[in-house]
């Protein structure tokens, strides 16, 4: 068992990280590529002390080189869902599970509008694992909406379980989709159904559908871990980074503005300080 979880290997994470690790801590930070993060993707950053003009793409390289000499164990994988075991907590990455004492959320700014339906069919046909819940549709008609390239593996995975598979993605260049997957470049607005799910409605055309999926970057927090108490869309925190949750702490931008970089640092220390701290007490 993990003494510390971390959701989110941007700065806050990677901060959490080495300040639990340097105090002899079991630590796994889990992450989407390092490259996906806004920070890394910015062109100049000039307000991040003592490295002025440092490109965001060197700033976090700069970071993980850090966190690999400290031997923080980093991995990749999207965090689906965490479970509240009642005194520790189990984490669902990519169908493989972790349990682990404490967690840190430091998961960025999440997009938590949902599709018209999403929330009232969720389980009833709609998904956000492609491969927990794909085999459940073989021989069958599903749709995947995804936000990004990490969407495609998982609609590739459909392509070889499900009859028809239709992908819709949000963003603009696909890279690697298999061939027998139909691509449709539209708005999606709601998912309809009676009991279960039957159709994909898009801005142009609706789908006859069993099973929608839908693969976000990053899993929308008040999914991501029931009973999180949120404030103005953000994860609400004291000074001490704690959540309203026994053991689970939040740091950086999914605290809410200003979202920079060295505030991610700073609340990624104290959070990882304290997850410490509470480990200690309850050892």
């Amino acid at each position: 068992m993990l003494d510390i979880a971390i959701i989110g290997a941007g700065p806050a994470g990677l901060s959490a990280g080495i300040n639990a690790k340097i105090r002899n801590k079991n630590v796994k930070v889990f992450g989407n590529p390092f490259n996906t993060s806004y920070a890394y993707k910015a062109e100049r950053i000039d307000n991040y002390l003592g490295m002025y003009g440092v490109s965001g793409q060197n700033l976090i390289k700069s970071f993980i080189e850090h966190a690999k000499k400290m031997e923080l164990e980093i991995f990749e994988g999207r965090v689906i869902e965490i479970y509240d075991m009642g005194g520790t907590y189990t984490l669902n990455v990519n169908n493989n599970f972790f349990e682990t004492k404490t967690v840190i959320l430091a998961n960025g700014i999440t997009m938590d509008k949902s599709l018209e339906g999403e929330t009232k069919f969720l389980g009833k046909g709609v998904s956000y694992c492609a491969t927990c819940d794909g085999p459940l549709y073989r021989g069958k008609t599903v749709a995947l909406i995804g936000d990004s390239p990490v969407a495609e593996e998982d609609v590739n995975y459909l392509s070889e379980v499900c009859e028809k598979v239709y992908y819709i993605p949000t963003y603009k260049e696909i890279d690697k989709v298999n061939s027998q997957v139909e691509v449709i470049k539209s708005k999606p607005e709601a998912i309809v159904g009676d009991k279960t799910v039957e159709n994909l409605k898009l801005k142009d055309k609706n789908l006859d559908v069993s099973g929608v999926f839908i693969v976000k970057e990053s899993v929308p927090t008040t999914i991501l871990l029931n009973g999180l108490e949120m404030e103005n869309n953000s994860i609400k925190v004291n000074h001490f980074m704690e959540t309203n949750l026994k053991g689970v702490y939040a740091a950086g931008d999914c605290t809410g503005k200003p979202f920079q970089v060295s505030k991610a640092v700073g609340e990624g220390t104290t959070a990882g300080l304290q997850a410490v701290k509470y480990l200690d007490n309850n050892a």
